[in-house]
């Protein structure tokens, strides 16, 4: 599943958000945000009663799987980076797997609702467009982010 290999870019990319200043976080979210619209606008190509359907719908489950990754996910980040993996006893380790699992799952129960939601706008075809538009978008957001990083 290429979700599954796009998981931890998505989580490594909003980390680094997190790092900086509240405010400029925020300003970077909304310019990636506008940034991924209009991409996805231009991929799908959707027509205004498209897009009128659509939009609400993607953003509402967007807005819910940052929140599940930035809430649920950003503190098992914390705890796997902080060095302490080495000092959990089996017991802890098994239900962090468990708590890792269930955020998992909710993350594959909204992506699967969302589907069913794009079925009563857009043929499948256009599905599988947005979902190619999506790993197209986050590639080439990665790649900016390795060239910045590079530049320094």
């Amino acid at each position: 599943m290429r979700y599954k290999k796009i998981f931890p870019i998505l989580l490594l990319l909003l980390s680094f958000n997190f790092y900086g200043q509240h405010e400029n976080m925020k300003e970077k979210k909304e310019q990636i945000k506008a940034l991924k619209v209009a991409f996805l606008t231009t991929e799908l190509n959707l027509t205004t009663s498209e897009a009128e359907k659509f939009w609400p719908i993607y953003n509402l489950f967007d807005d819910k799987q940052f929140e599940l990754r930035h809430h649920k996910m950003k503190s098992f980040m914390r705890r796997m980076n902080d060095g302490s993996l080495d000092q959990i006893t089996e017991k802890e380790a098994n239900s962090f797997l468990v708590q890792i699992e269930e955020t998992e799952e909710e993350l594959f129960f909204l992506r699967k609702k969302f589907v069913q939601n794009l079925r009563e706008i857009f043929p499948s075809v256009k599905i599988l467009k947005l979902k190619k538009a999506e790993e197209d978008f986050n590639r080439k957001l990665l790649q900016q982010y390795r060239n910045k990083a590079q530049k320094k």
